[in-house]
C-alpha cells in the first residue's frame, strides 16, 4: 500500500493544476480497486496458490537395483519353524535385478490437511499402493489424525521406507512376524506431549487386511494397535528413543504350502487371533550434534507373538494322498525374536555396519498331532521343527551425495535348518526430486 500511495503522489505532482481535480477522482478509483484486490489475496488460503495450475506437489522417485550372489536358491527360501507370511521376504534375486522403486507425491491440500501417495514399482512390472493417506495439519494440543493406507507406527523400523534402511533387507523378526512390514487401511491418532522430554502416544484401527491377519470381509475393525515412544538428549552429542507397541489382529485362513513326511506338497492354513508385542530402542551419536563428518547409530527391537486358533491339514488334492482327508484342530504358539545393529559413519560419505538376527521357535501346540488324528510332527516341518534361525550381516556403503548411495552387503543366513546361505550383494539407491526428511 505504501507503493500505491507514492505512485499517486508522483502522478499528481506531474499534472498541471487545472487537470489535477479531474484526475484525482480517477486515481482514487484506481487505488480503491487495487486495495480490493490486495484484500482478496490476503483472505485466500495460504496452503495453496490459486488458479488452474495451482497444484504443485513434491514429487520424488527412488530408483533401486541389486547384483546378488547366494549359495542357496532364493526361490526356496523359508524360515524353518515359522509359518510363511506370504510376503516377499526372501533374499534378493541372483544376478542383476531391478529392486522395488518408489514414486512419491506429497502436498498440502489446504491449511488443514496434507496428502501423500507412495506407489511401489515392482520388478514384475506391477504397481502397488504402499501408502495413500491424508494427515491433519492443525488439530492443535499435540494431536494429529491420519487416514487411508499407511505404514503402521508400531516398532521402530516399520514406519521407515525401505530405501532409508541401514541394510538392504529387513531383520528376521520383521520377516517372520510382519511379512516384511505392516501397513493397513485405517485411521491413526497421535499425541505428542508438550514436554521437554519427547513423549508420543498413538492408537490405530484398521481393516487387518494383511499378515499376520487376513482380509475377512467383515464390518468394523479387523486390527488394532497402540504404541508409545519416549526420548531425549543425553548430551549435545547423543540422542535416544525407546518404545513399546502392541498389535492385535485375526485371520480366517492364512494359507501356505508345506511338505509332508513323504516329501509331498500339502495345503495347510492357520486361523485365529494373533497378538504381537514390540520393544524398540535407538541411540544416535554425532560430535556436537553435527552428523556430517562422523556419526553412529545403534538400533534394536524385540518381538514376542502369541497366536491361538485352529490349524488345518489337507492332502486331498494330491495324486497319491497320504491320508486322503482334511484335518482341523486347535493350534497355539508363543514365539519371539530380536535383532541388534549398528551403523558407523567413520568418515564423510562412508559408513560400515553390522547386524545380528535371532528367532526363538518357542512353544507350538498342534491339536492334530497331539490328538493322534493321523498326521505327525514330521508332516508339519515348517510349524513343528524346533529350530532357532540366526543371521549375521555386514555392510559398507558410500554416498556421493544425499541423493545417492552404493552399498556392499555380506550375510551368513541360517534361516533354513541344516544349511547356511552365504550372500553377497551390491546395491544402488538413487533419489530424484524433492524428498522429505526421514524420521528419527
Amino acid at each position: 500500500m505504501v507503493r500505491i500511495s507514492c505512485a499517486v503522489a508522483l502522478a499528481l505532482a506531474a499534472l498541471p493544476a487545472s487537470a489535477q481535480e479531474s484526475e484525482v477522482s480517477k486515481l482514487r478509483e484506481e487505488v480503491r480497486r487495487l486495495q480490493e484486490q490486495v484484500r482478496d489475496l490476503d483472505q485466500q488460503p495460504k496452503g495453496r496458490s490459486q488458479g488452474q495450475n495451482a497444484f504443485n506437489p513434491e514429487i520424488s522417485v527412488i530408483l533401486q537395483g541389486t547384483f546378488a550372489r547366494s549359495s542357496q536358491d532364493p526361490d526356496a527360501y523359508q524360515i524353518t519353524g515359522f509359518a510363511p507370511s506370504g510376503g516377499e521376504v526372501g533374499p534378493a534375486r541372483r544376478g542383476f535385478s531391478l529392486s522395488e522403486s518408489e514414486l512419491i507425491f506429497s502436498a498440502n491440500i489446504d491449511p488443514y490437511l496434507r496428502g501423500q501417495l507412495t506407489a511401489a514399482l515392482t520388478p514384475e512390472d506391477e504397481v502397488e499402493v504402499e501408502e495413500a493417506f491424508f494427515q491433519t495439519l492443525s488439530l492443535g494440543k499435540g494431536f494429529s489424525l491420519k487416514g487411508g493406507r499407511f505404514l503402521s507406527g508400531i516398532g521402530y523400523q516399520n514406519e521407515i521406507h525401505q530405501h532409508a534402511w541401514d541394510f538392504q533387507d529387513a531383520p528376521l523378526v520383521y520377516k517372520a512376524f510382519l511379512g516384511g512390514r505392516f501397513n493397513d487401511d485405517g485411521v491413526q491418532v497421535r499425541w505428542v506431549a508438550p514436554t521437554e522430554l519427547f513423549l508420543e502416544l498413538g492408537v490405530e484401527a484398521g481393516r487387518g487386511r494383511g499378515f499376520p491377519g487376513s482380509d475377512r470381509n467383515k464390518n468394523g475393525v479387523g486390527a488394532g494397535s497402540i504404541f508409545g515412544h519416549v526420548g531425549g538428549d543425553l548430551n549435545p552429542s547423543t540422542a535416544w528413543r525407546a518404545g513399546l507397541s502392541y498389535l492385535a489382529t485375526s485371520s480366517d485362513s492364512r494359507g501356505f504350502e508345506d511338505l509332508d513326511s513323504l516329501g509331498e506338497t500339502v495345503a495347510q492354513s492357520l486361523g485365529g487371533k494373533s497378538k504381537l508385542w514390540i520393544a524398540d530402542f535407538v541411540l544416535k551419536w554425532a560430535p556436537g550434534g553435527n552428523a556430517a563428518s562422523t556419526n553412529f547409530k545403534l538400533q534394536g527391537e524385540y518381538f514376542r507373538r502369541k497366536e491361538t486358533g485352529t490349524v488345518t491339514y489337507d492332502d486331498t488334492a494330491q495324486a497319491a494322498p497320504q491320508f486322503g482327508a482334511a484335518f482341523t484342530d486347535s493350534y497355539s504358539s508363543t514365539q519371539s525374536g530380536w535383532y541388534l545393529q549398528g551403523a558407523y559413519q567413520f568418515m564423510p560419505r562412508w559408513r560400515a555396519g553390522y547386524r545380528y538376527d535371532r528367532l526363538d521357535h518357542g512353544t507350538v501346540e498342534n491339536g492334530i498331532v497331539a490328538n493322534g488324528l493321523g498326521p505327525t510332527a514330521a508332516d508339519f516341518p515348517l510349524l513343528m521343527t524346533d529350530y532357532n534361525p540366526t543371521r549375521q550381516t555386514v555392510m559398507v556403503d558410500f554416498s556421493p551425495s544425499e541423493f545417492s548411495r552404493f552399498r556392499l552387503q555380506l550375510a551368513s543366513d541360517k534361516s533354513r535348518q541344516g544349511v547356511t546361505d552365504n550372500q553377497v550383494l551390491l546395491q544402488y539407491i538413487l533419489s530424484l526430486g524433492a524428498h522429505g526428511a526421514h524420521r528419527f
